[in-house]
């Protein structure tokens, strides 16, 4: 995968600087996270763009225009590491390049779209490596793989999967419930594990934005 370029950087930068002072959870009337509009959580979107710009001119091309782009955290505020939480939102990204309607990208192609979509997957994985977290690495893993075969078999689930692991990045305790859903298409223990973390509304919130963004 290409370096980042300065825009990258500065961009990483704004989003660690705006950050420091904005905490992953806040209280709210579900003792969940506030889904309110997060200019903070939205500079993420500057770092993916830039990451992909600077890998490949063919990103960069098929960026769509700023005013077009979408800058819409699905999964990401159920995470409370910022590191952590840009990886896992550059993976989603990947995911709705091959699943879903992209928030910042408008490929030529489905080709384009989908070896766009690989890369964005890798580079999501490489930001969550860097943070140490070895068990965060297996769990997008898992995810990635769970959904996959959940796709394949036209099988409702990958929201739930997607939000508890995001409520429960690198913490363990997700085994028995990605089996529900692996061998039984049950989802439901994979929902109750991200309520239980981060609260039903804003669990709610990132299945319904999730909804709307699958094809």
């Amino acid at each position: 995968m290409g370096g980042r370029g300065s825009r990258g950087g500065e961009a990483g930068r704004r989003r660690r600087s705006a950050f420091r002072d904005v905490p992953g959870r806040r209280p709210g009337s579900s003792g969940g996270i506030s889904r309110e509009r997060d200019p903070a959580r939205e500079l993420i979107f500057e770092d993916i763009a830039a990451a992909a710009a600077a890998e490949s001119p063919l990103w960069a091309d098929a960026l769509r225009p700023e005013p077009a782009r979408e800058l819409e955290p699905v999964f990401s505020p159920l995470v409370p590491d910022t590191q952590l939480a840009l990886g896992l939102e550059t993976i989603y990204e990947g995911y709705l390049l091959h699943y879903g309607r992209s928030r910042l990208f408008d490929p030529p192609d489905a080709d384009v779209a989908l070896l766009l979509g690989d890369a964005l997957l890798a580079q999501g994985l490489v930001l969550v490596a860097a943070t140490g977290s070895a068990d965060a690495v297996a769990d997008l893993a898992e995810l990635l793989a769970l959904c996959t075969q959940a796709r394949a078999d036209d099988a409702d689930g990958d929201g739930a999967a997607w939000a508890a692991t995001a409520a429960l990045l690198g913490e363990g305790g997700l085994d028995e419930a990605r089996a529900a859903l692996r061998d039984a298409r049950d989802p439901c223990p994979l929902e109750r594990l991200a309520r239980d973390r981060a609260g039903d509304d804003a669990v709610e919130a990132a299945l319904t934005a999730h909804a709307l963004r699958l094809v």
